[in-house]
């Protein structure tokens, strides 16, 4: 256990010191193995290891959703779910920032990015919020906190890279995530309400969306509903996989990009084609780098440690799942989701399936944490994303501004936890 030890204290050193994730993951693995095993073996396992597991068609999945998600976006598609959600929330006090919780959680459900949710709700809903003098605190803070659904409404590449580290159902896991996240939705809407009624001057009233314009939002934002049924529905119902899924839902966005007036010129589809190329390397290589350290941890015998640790702890299965959710939330203030996935997971994947526990209700519930990292200091990545969209905002501001969100976000955790059934049920159908 000691040189595991060693080898997650050089972890965070090197992440702190500014090295990227899934760089430092590589170099501590390799080193770790070599330390154990020899340069020559831990060089013919890095490259046997990534070889093997780029090869891996169930990887094939993630670059196929990042693509429908980065076509949804050059759609332009969320101004129109934004102004189909005013329109029916826009008589409610807090119309525009209620508006901005549903838009996100739509444009999620076919984005799958958490950073692109947060980018592009900062440039569709600050500024008519501005125009009607809600606070900046209120504005920012709805838009950082509504851009973390993109990680738990499917399709989630959060999701997707749990299913393949823990073997999980991609398809499964898809369909847990529907009910916490329309839970994650409504909780997001009562924070709205609470935070409007103790300081109404934050949200005051602005007039109704125009009638005609309403039915235009509605009318444009029913081919991507279609897509999102057709995508889910098909996974539901076993008519495809969540690989064959992904290629139908980028061939759908492409389409609907298509009729809406864009991808029309060789510039825009090399854009969009460098764009989703640019995040599918990032997330191949924090994946990879984190397979070579777990390997190296493997080999440490930390998991089988913890194992032992279990037994003399005399821990249930519930409380080894809070006890790795509270390591994950710890870890959330300093990594992003998918770093928290890629490290915390394999280490703890030996001791929750011995215990018996659901790894599809743990999954929700690792990947919920991760939603609460993104919003928490110090790190606190669509805060900063915001923050960057919107650099005449205070950061301060925009911290204040999530933390009714956060709360919602504890509260849909322990809901979780203490009712399973909110990530199970619609999986267990399927079963």
């Amino acid at each position: 256990m000691a040189i595991a030890l060693v080898g997650f204290a050089l972890l965070l050193t090197l992440c702190f010191l500014g090295f990227r994730v899934g760089f430092a993951t590589l170099i501590v693995g390799f080193l770790g193995f070599a330390y154990i095993r020899g340069i020559g073996p831990s060089l013919a396992m890095v490259g046997q290891q990534v070889f093997h597991d780029s090869m891996n068609y169930n990887l094939s999945v993630i670059p196929l959703f990042i693509l429908m998600g980065v076509f949804i976006v050059h759609a332009r598609i969320s101004s129109d779910l934004y102004d189909a959600a005013y329109g029916a929330l826009g008589r409610f006090r807090g119309g525009l920032a209620l508006a901005t919780v549903l838009a996100a959680g739509g444009f999620s459900s076919v984005c799958g990015s958490t950073l692109a949710t947060a980018a592009t709700m900062a440039k569709v809903a600050m500024p008519p919020m501005r125009h009607y003098k809600y606070s900046d605190q209120l504005a920012a803070g709805t838009i950082a906190a509504g851009g973390t659904l993109g990680i738990m409404i499917p399709p989630s590449v959060p999701l997707v890279i749990y299913g393949l580290i823990a073997e999980q159902d991609i398809g499964l896991l898809f369909i847990a995530g529907i009910l916490p996240g329309l839970l994650l939705v409504t909780l997001f809407m009562i924070a709205v309400g609470i935070t409007v009624r103790r300081n109404p001057a934050s949200a005051p009233p602005a007039p109704p969306l125009d009638a005609a314009r309403h039915k235009q939002a509605v009318r444009g934002t029913m081919p991507v509903l279609i897509l999102f049924l057709v995508v889910l529905g098909g996974i539901y119902t076993g008519a495809f996989t969540a690989t064959e899924a992904a290629g139908i839902g980028s061939f759908g966005a492409a389409v609907i990009a298509f009729l809406r007036g864009h991808m029309r010129s060789l510039a825009e589809w090399r854009a969009c084609l460098v764009d989703a190329t640019t995040t599918t390397a990032t997330i191949f290589i924090v994946l990879l780098g984190a397979i070579v350290f777990s390997q190296f941890i493997n080999l440490s015998g930390l998991p089988y440690d913890l194992l032992d640790l279990v037994d003399a702890w005399q821990m249930s299965p519930f409380h080894l799942v809070l006890f790795v959710c509270l390591i994950a939330i710890v870890m959330g203030m300093v990594f992003e989701s998918i770093g928290i996935l890629v490290l915390l997971v394999p280490v703890f994947l030996p001791a929750l399936s011995i215990s018996g526990v659901d790894m599809i209700w743990f999954g929700i519930l690792v990947v919920l944490v991760s939603e609460i990292g993104l919003i928490t200091p110090p790190i606190g990545m669509n805060v900063f994303v915001v923050k960057s969209v919107l650099p005449d905002v205070r950061l301060g501001a925009i911290f204040n501004g999530v933390l009714p969100y956060i709360g919602a976000l504890v509260l849909a955790l322990l809901m979780v936890l203490m009712l399973p059934g909110i990530a199970t049920f619609l999986p267990g159908l399927m079963r």
